[in-house]
């Protein structure tokens, strides 16, 4: 893998235009030990494009909920409108979502302070290829044959101290501060960062993408999403099996109250075990 500056980690051989087989592709959102749910996900798609959405809002009395759910609506909403194939499109398409997010926070007082992260990813089904682009902690995570080759890294202050030399990897999971963001959709836009994908990528046949949120990451690690994704058929089973293993993993941890948690899952062929 090599670490190219966008905030993504991937092999560099895996890019360029192909021929696209059948795409699968399955949801999960869950509440979790939360009194309501503020993650939201979504996706879109025509003959010629597919658009999918994964969002964690947060501000309180609501306004999360609010934030996550406009992200994914405008996302979707702009792309149906016009698809957005290339890189600076993308990154242009996140900057007036952010706009967006700032901007409906006048329209109740409970709207005030909400933000929210969001990953996103756009298939070309002309091109057979792909981008992504996220902000904050919800992640994106490329495989092929079964094999992790990309992943997006978090806006946050605990990534920033593992990059820095400041924290181990393994810690990133459990540190105090892992829930501090330094990006996010609603942020003041001289200080937003957005993250894309270099240039498109090439899918093939055994791809499988996920994207979710950090109230699943949170409980499950890079290990334990390839060895479900190894056992699994569908997208939907690969999901279900995640979806066990938060909700065993947090109830072993006594974190009964632990984070809403949601999951999108896309195949490219034949991805499972």
């Amino acid at each position: 893998m090599s670490d190219t500056g966008d905030d993504t980690t991937y092999s560099d051989s895996l890019f360029g235009y192909g021929v696209l087989p059948q795409v699968e592709l399955a949801l999960l959102t869950r509440q979790g030990g939360r009194r309501y749910n503020e993650d939201a996900c979504g996706h879109w798609h025509s003959p010629h494009g597919l658009c999918c959405v994964v969002a964690d809002g947060a501000g309180g009395h609501g306004g999360g909920q609010v934030a996550a759910r406009l992200a994914v609506r405008s996302i979707i909403e702009s792309y149906a409108r016009a698809a957005v194939a290339e890189v600076e499109e993308l990154r242009a398409l996140l900057q007036w979502v952010n706009e967006e997010v700032i901007r409906h926070r006048g329209d109740a007082e409970e709207q005030r302070h909400m933000h929210s992260t969001v990953v996103t990813l756009m298939v070309d089904l002309d091109r057979s290829c792909a981008i992504w682009g996220h902000v904050g902690d919800s992640r994106l995570y490329v495989f092929r044959q079964g094999e992790m080759l990309a992943h997006t890294r978090d806006h946050s202050a605990v990534q920033a101290m593992v990059e820095a030399g400041m924290l181990r990897a393994e810690e990133l999971r459990t540190n105090p501060r892992r829930s501090e963001l330094y990006s996010a959709l609603g942020t003041d836009p001289q200080y937003l960062k957005i993250s894309v994908v270099k240039r498109p990528w090439n899918l093939r046949i055994g791809d499988a993408f996920l994207l979710c949120t950090d109230g699943l990451w949170e409980w499950v690690d890079e290990v334990d999403i390839s060895a479900a994704l190894a056992r699994a058929a569908t997208p939907e089973q690969w999901l279900a099996r995640l979806e066990q293993l938060v909700l065993r993993n947090a109830a072993a941890a006594g974190k009964v109250e632990h984070d809403n948690f949601s999951g999108l899952a896309l195949w490219v062929g034949n991805s499972g075990g």
